[in-house]
């Protein structure tokens, strides 16, 4: 049976935070993906003190992070390193992390394998849209080819993104479900993001379920059953974490027929 996440920031301690501590007693969800803000290591034991289960997502290009660009190295390199510290505070399951914008896929496998060296928690890549929404960037770690080179070179395990996935299908022209099912079988995900979208789009938008027209009960029976699903849907709300609620229990509905 899948276990369901709810994906929040670090900065999150304000708002989000007792609703996410009232949805996890009712059993909306079953973990937090925390993605780790640079420069937040004081919420850290506020985020400890919830007592919920964590993965993390390691911060990208939003936050100057770029695995594929040698001019970001003792950036990237010391922000890794805080994430380090929270991936230990928290007992993360996993840390899901970008393969970078433009460069070179070398350069990312270099700097992952860096990393990786004083990791103790499991690193997991994730496939990102051929295309960037902003500027239109190609992302590295789009392709099946890319994502086989980093997961052999580094030795790390795979986060499937269901609409990342479809993004850069439609980029290339190939079957979207097809290349789901082929990223699937060939990569044995530890855990999926899934959000909602256009199916012929090249550009992810984080939708909720139903606002796009991706056929789910198809995905769930193309993927593995007893894996981590986050929904990776926009909230709506700075307080209230209703969509995700009716989000979660979308999914649940379509789980469980």
């Amino acid at each position: 049976m899948h276990k369901i996440g709810l994906k929040l920031w670090s900065i999150n301690t304000d708002y989000y935070y007792d609703e996410a501590k009232r949805l996890y007693n009712a059993g909306v969800f079953d973990y937090i993906e925390l993605y780790i803000v640079p420069d937040t290591l004081d919420k850290i034991a506020r985020w400890k003190s919830l007592g919920i289960p964590f993965s993390l997502h390691a911060p990208y290009i939003i936050h100057q992070v770029n695995l594929a660009s040698k001019e970001n190295e003792k950036y990237n390199l010391e922000i890794y390193k805080q994430v380090q510290k929270y991936a230990e505070s928290l007992s993360a399951i996993y840390v899901v992390i970008h393969g970078g914008i433009e460069g070179y896929i070398e350069e990312t496998i270099r700097q992952l394998n860096l990393i990786k060296k004083n990791f103790k928690t499991k690193l997991l890549i994730e496939n990102k849209p051929y295309i960037s929404p902003i500027g239109n960037k190609i992302c590295r770690g789009a392709t099946i080819e890319e994502i086989d080179k980093i997961i052999k070179k580094v030795n790390c395990g795979f986060c499937l993104d269901i609409g990342h996935a479809i993004c850069t299908a439609n980029y290339l022209n190939k079957d979207i479900y097809s290349y789901i099912k082929e990223y699937n079988d060939k990569f044995n995900p530890e855990c999926y993001h899934f959000s909602d979208n256009d199916s012929s789009s090249i550009t992810d938008r984080h939708l909720h379920f139903g606002d796009g027209n991706f056929d789910f009960t198809r995905i769930l029976n193309i993927i593995d059953d007893d894996k981590n699903i986050t929904i990776e849907t926009r909230k709506n709300s700075k307080i209230l974490l209703s969509d995700f609620y009716n989000d979660a229990n979308f999914l649940k509905g379509i789980i469980c027929k």
